[in-house]
């Protein structure tokens, strides 16, 4: 007898799924991420959704599961999550990589008798490529007037670091109380940032395993349902029941659950940063 799609079946499967993603959400929540442009985020949107609608088709073809081709959706959604924040780490290290050089190149910029504001224009030079725009978006502030602290702390909340906040947190004290000290608060930054960095280097390194091994988790799982259903479909035939798709959806959400795990072990948690918000007043 063929095999037709249930609408029953449908809406247990979006319901069961749509519970398990709440369950997440109320005891995770969600993470802030860094704000992206409406246009590449768009891209992104749409480009994943037609992999998406394709993927799913196909699997709906050849497996007749409703339950599968939805979980397929949410895979496709949820693949690059599964690499646990590789790419954001990496882009981190890269951003306190030029921040250490920054902060070193201001600290000699400052030891030749040049004023904050004067140091700030002539450091941009030696800045690495991920600093270039947010220093000229600095300077230009400055050349619009506005104060000094004030525009650090939007500086601050553009780069969005932990680190960059104690550099910036040192440069806005020093302008407000033109104190001394500031070329050896910056050199002592500088190192920190480089000790930092070294560490971060550390932990990437025994991270990227635990990645590769929930990568290989995921992709022998999937290989091997694949394998089964292709291969010997009189196996899984009693899935093809209503009973069988209610069974997939506890199956899928449980190795839902052992992903979503395996991605917390191999994610990085940014540390809280020292001056959130304080450039917000400044609009």
């Amino acid at each position: 007898m063929p095999f037709t799609i249930d609408p029953l079946a449908l809406l247990a499967g979006a319901v069961a799924g749509g519970g398990l993603f709440l369950l997440g959400l109320s005891l995770y929540g969600l993470r802030p991420r860094p704000s992206r442009p409406r246009r590449h985020l768009v891209k992104v949107l749409t480009t994943r959704a037609a992999v998406a609608a394709i993927a799913a088709t196909l699997v709906l073809v050849v497996t007749r599961w409703p339950v599968i081709a939805v979980g397929t959706v949410l895979l496709v959604f949820a693949w690059r999550g599964l690499a646990g924040g590789a790419a954001e780490e990496r882009a981190a290290m890269h951003r306190l990589e030029g921040l250490a050089a920054w902060t070193e190149s201001l600290r000699d910029t400052i030891a030749g008798a040049a004023g904050l504001e004067q140091a700030i224009p002539s450091s941009i030079r030696a800045a690495a490529p991920t600093l270039r725009p947010h220093l000229r978006a600095l300077i230009d502030r400055l050349h619009t007037r506005m104060a000094l602290p004030d525009a650090l702390a939007l500086l601050a909340d553009e780069l969005d670091d932990p680190s960059a906040d104690l550099v910036v947190a040192a440069l806005i004290l020093n302008s407000r109380l033109r104190g001394p000290g500031l070329r050896d608060v910056l050199g002592a930054l500088a190192v920190s940032a480089r000790e930092e960095l070294d560490m971060r280097r550390r932990v990437e390194a025994e991270r990227r395993a635990t990645r590769r091994s929930m990568q290989i988790v995921v992709i022998t799982a999937l290989a091997f349902a694949g394998i089964l259903v292709v291969f010997n479909p009189n196996y899984v035939a009693e899935y093809q029941s209503f009973l069988g798709q209610a069974v997939l959806v506890v199956v899928a959400g449980l190795f839902g659950a052992g992903f979503a795990w395996m991605r917390r072990l191999a994610r990085f948690d940014k540390p809280t940063r020292l001056l959130m918000g304080g450039g917000e007043s400044h609009g």
